[in-house]
């Protein structure tokens, strides 16, 4: 039995640099769990534009649509489709860059939209779309926020009623962190990594193992929804998921098959 995962990795930065690194690296490990297909692809913030949650609320009347137009919908449909997300993040401010704060408000407000028809209108929620979700954060400084950036992306995990996942000890508590010894450039941590440091390798272990993670654990859900599906099929909290699933098995690219 082959369980399929669609994984999509998110680069952060406007660079093209350490945290794309540390995504790629996340990717490769991502591909290494044994009986298990990864489709994986991976989206940079580079070049893209997307601008605050203006709080409108016209998403929630439109079906989830934003009024926006920029770059918002392309990650938004990315993010929907996937069984697993990496977010790699620069520090900014100690935490997350406020590009990415800015797809995260947007997600979670115009989701209310796009799910509204599976809940009653006196109460509009979230399905549980139980995406396995990861982070790999990376700044000049030593312990400079690497841990409030991933918290941050937990803290989304959690309220997008998603999984949240570490890699493994000792390099990995909560995400992969990593650090560039205050040396500017775009290739430092990778450089860094060929030269042996320990920081740097520590942090591609890391990443690779949050890779790995990640696409266990959802294939260990998706796996699941075989057997639990027909239970939960009445709760209006799993509906989305549920059919997400079965057309993946009837023929699209995720899902578990034999």
């Amino acid at each position: 039995m082959t369980v399929d995962v669609r994984l999509l990795g998110v680069c952060a930065s406007p660079r093209r640099g350490n945290s794309w690194y540390l995504l790629e690296e996340a990717l490769a490990g991502a591909g290494s769990v044994p009986g298990v297909a990864v489709k994986a692809q991976a989206y940079s913030f580079r070049g893209r534009k997307i601008a605050p949650c203006l709080a409108c609320g016209a998403c929630i009347k439109a079906g989830g649509r934003c009024q926006v137009d920029d770059d918002f919908a392309e990650l938004r449909d990315l993010w929907l489709e996937a069984d697993a997300v990496l977010y790699s993040v620069p520090v900014y401010h100690l935490g997350v860059p406020a590009q990415l704060k800015a797809f995260m408000d947007r997600l979670g407000q115009s989701l209310f939209g796009h799910f509204r028809h599976l809940f009653p209108p006196e109460r509009p929620g979230l399905p549980r779309l139980l995406k396995a979700i990861g982070c790999l954060a990376q700044g000049a400084h030593f312990a400079s926020g690497q841990e409030h950036a991933i918290m941050d992306v937990i803290q989304h995990a959690l309220v997008m009623q998603c999984v949240p996942v570490a890699g493994d000890l000792w390099q990995s508590y909560l995400g992969a962190g990593g650090w560039t010894r205050n040396q500017g450039g775009v290739d430092a941590l990778r450089r860094q990594a060929a030269e042996g440091h320990l920081e740097a390798r520590a942090a591609v272990e890391a990443a690779r193992a949050v890779g790995r993670r990640a696409v266990e654990v959802a294939a260990l859900i998706r796996a699941g929804l075989t057997v639990l599906g027909p239970s939960l099929g009445d709760l209006p909290a799993y509906r989305a998921l549920l059919k997400e699933a079965s057309g993946a098995q009837d023929g699209g690219a995720a899902g578990a098959r034999s």
